[in-house]
């Protein structure tokens, strides 16, 4: 993990996270110059490095500041953008009532090297609006935390997303902003840049094990394909669940549903890295599709009660990880079923022995 490589100033953003493997390796790259947005990057080569013109990067024009060497070496690249946070009500009986959109691409973002922790790798980019004329964050703020791995695994606290070594997880958090309605719910846009040759769809898998998060059947992705379908290059995936704890537990659920996945190249998100590298082909043969992911109950008031929000994504390339039974419960259906089973073949056997002995007191006549 390196904060702001070849630059000495912390008055901007960029976190670059490089996995490198025997045969390839894997880029991240986090940053609030514009919308918070990260940049992902798979390569064919164990050496391949980022390279960053800082002076065209901060210019109006960042078109090209952004490149991994070797170029040749890439065979993969996305990148996912964050860009609003909307705020509405049901207003009865007018229906929902939206309030004014927060643009992140507005916000005023501390310096994430305070944050930043090597040993753990972790990180955090906290902000504020730059004009908050409603004063609704005047107590609060907006962060999303970064956690990278060096190991599968699996998180340890709710909703214990599953991970890899090749998958980061992000969690958004919402804390202390005065909603500005009763029965305030809050969406967040997710916008996805694709190359040409890849295209976006959601997903969502539903499960009878609700062991690893009590009472949510439900894992969410957004994976990007071949156009073809015939593999998985990179993916977000999450389950159906947000908290409203620091330390959440079951019962501090929030509902959390997709709202459908849109193209959106009418737009083109506000990101100096996106444009940086993906330059001209942003607005052309790049596919960009959004994601609305709501958060709250069809009454709105768990965030109004408790002023925290939470949500977990897990990032990464290829296939997302699958779930599967543990060792425990495996044992504990194996005997919960076993059992009765082999009490009916047990008494099975001792009635078709008990009628094969005859008993009597009398002799064959023949």
């Amino acid at each position: 993990m390196e904060y702001n490589p070849g630059w000495n100033s912390s008055s901007v953003n960029l976190l670059h996270v490089r996995a490198a493997g025997p045969r390839d390796s894997l880029h991240y790259v986090w940053s609030s110059i514009g919308a918070p947005a990260v940049l992902l990057v798979a390569t064919q080569s164990p050496s391949s490095a980022l390279s960053v013109n800082w002076t065209q990067l901060l210019s109006p024009s960042p078109a090209g500041a952004i490149w991994i060497d070797p170029p040749d070496s890439v065979v993969y690249s996305t990148a996912v953008v964050f860009t609003k946070l909307f705020e509405f009500s049901e207003a009865k009986p007018s229906g929902e009532l939206f309030y004014p959109t927060y643009d992140l691409s507005e916000f005023s973002w501390d310096s994430l090297n305070h944050t930043l922790n090597h040993t753990a790798l972790t990180a955090e980019l906290s902000g504020v609006p730059a004009t908050d004329p409603g004063g609704g964050f005047a107590n609060g703020s907006l962060a999303f935390r970064v956690t990278a791995y060096e190991a599968g695994g699996r998180d340890g606290r709710l909703p214990s997303l599953l991970h890899t070594a090749d998958s980061s997880q992000l969690e958004f958090v919402l804390a202390g902003v005065a909603p500005r309605g009763n029965s305030s719910r809050f969406v967040l846009e997710v916008a996805t840049v694709e190359e040409a040759g890849a295209v976006r769809r959601l997903r969502s898998e539903r499960s009878i094990d609700d062991e690893y998060t009590p009472t949510i059947f439900e894992v969410l992705s957004l994976a990007a394909e071949s156009q073809n379908g015939s593999s998985t290059l990179g993916f977000l995936q999450w389950k159906a669940t947000a908290y409203g704890s620091r330390s959440p537990r079951r019962e501090d659920g929030i509902w959390c549903r997709a709202q459908g996945l849109q193209a959106a190249n009418w737009t083109v998100p506000v990101s100096s890295i996106i444009q940086a590298y993906f330059g001209e082909s942003l607005g052309s043969t790049c596919t960009i599709s959004a994601l609305n992911v709501s958060f709250g109950g069809e009454e709105g008031q768990v965030y109004q009660e408790k002023r925290y929000l939470s949500w977990s994504v897990l990032l990464g390339f290829g296939q997302p990880p699958r779930d599967t039974f543990s060792p425990l419960v495996i044992s504990i259906t194996a005997v919960a079923l076993g059992t009765p089973l082999a009490m009916l073949l047990l008494g099975s056997c001792l009635v078709l022995l008990a009628q094969r002995r005859r008993y009597s007191e009398y002799e064959p006549i023949n």
